[in-house]
């Protein structure tokens, strides 16, 4: 059975799409998994809830950081990439940014504060991806 070529991690960056979200995000630590977050993460000390700061759901909040945006990473990354995150992690450590990270099946997104965003963008276009509000 023959492996499926992975691309060099630079070839991902090259003009790669990174679309950040109109919406204002919370990060939640929550009392129960939360329909209509962006994303809900179980394990065995905690929920993490990622949440449109327009939809939080107050009762069930237990500590709260508020104003992020949330920058996807529109790309297919196979399980065989390595040292995707790290890089983008590193740059934008660079430039005094933090992130909280958050990894789907295929995909990357950061949660970056708003006001890091000028900084945040300027080291992924140095990069090479090409930025974009949805």
């Amino acid at each position: 059975m023959r492996q499926k070529r992975v691309k060099r991690l630079s070839e991902y960056f090259k003009n790669g799409k990174v679309y950040i979200w109109k919406e204002n995000f919370a990060i939640v630590k929550a009392k129960r998994i939360l329909k209509n977050a962006f994303a809900n993460i179980k394990d065995k000390n905690e929920i993490t809830v990622i949440v449109d700061e327009d939809k939080l759901p107050l009762e069930q909040i237990i500590e709260v950081q508020k104003g992020y945006k949330n920058f996807t990473f529109d790309l297919v990354l196979p399980f065989e990439l390595v040292g995707f995150l790290a890089k983008v992690a590193k740059a934008l450590a660079d430039e005094k940014v933090s992130i909280f990270a958050i990894s789907a099946y295929s995909t990357d997104h950061i949660l970056v504060k708003k006001k890091d965003i000028p900084r945040a963008v300027k080291a992924l276009k140095k990069l090479g991806f090409k930025i974009q509000q949805k």
